[in-house]
């Protein structure tokens, strides 16, 4: 498959990449800690249990095979909601990953209201992709400046934008 070719996002799914980047991004830590966004957060990133139950900072460890059921299944919920957000809009797979990987790492709440969105239901995809460059905040600080010690979220929305601008 052409990984520009434009499919249906009612049939895309998050691919083996996408799930293994968010891995590498997010890390494993099995003990529950606050990222920066002061949220309690356990596994690979996962802010909330397979069953919807917010991680408590208080919680037991989780277990790799236990992080990553709690990765599939956030970004299985994630998916459903993204389609519903984008109805009729077409995208590569590489860019729908990009997306789900944002939404794992904004939430939903933040895609649905961002320009992000706006854009690519206008069809304007590269007008989406510049986008990504305008989420560089993390705990009320600008993560594109080094010494505010949340260098990786904005390293991450640049990876994000050059994925999203190679196929388009």
């Amino acid at each position: 498959m052409n990984n520009k070719m434009k499919i249906s996002v009612a049939v895309l799914a998050a691919s083996v990449a996408a799930i293994g980047g968010i891995k590498l991004q997010e890390g494993y830590r099995a003990k529950p800690y606050y990222d920066i966004g002061k949220v309690a957060t356990a596994g690979y990133g996962s802010t909330v249990y397979e069953d919807g139950r917010k991680v408590k900072i208080t919680d037991a460890p989780v277990t790799k095979a236990r992080a990553d059921a709690m990765l599939r299944a956030h970004v299985k919920k994630d998916e459903v909601k993204l389609r519903v957000m984008l109805p009729g809009v077409k995208l590569a797979q590489a860019e729908y990953d990009v997306y789900v990987d944002f939404i794992y790492n904004f939430g939903v709440a933040n895609f649905q209201k961002s320009s992000m969105r706006r854009e690519l239901l206008r069809g304007d995809h590269k007008a989406a992709c510049r986008a990504l460059l305008r989420y560089k905040y993390a705990g009320g600080r600008d993560c594109s400046i080094r010494k505010n010690n949340c260098y990786g979220v904005w390293a991450r929305q640049l990876e994000r934008h050059r994925k999203c601008m190679a196929v388009n």
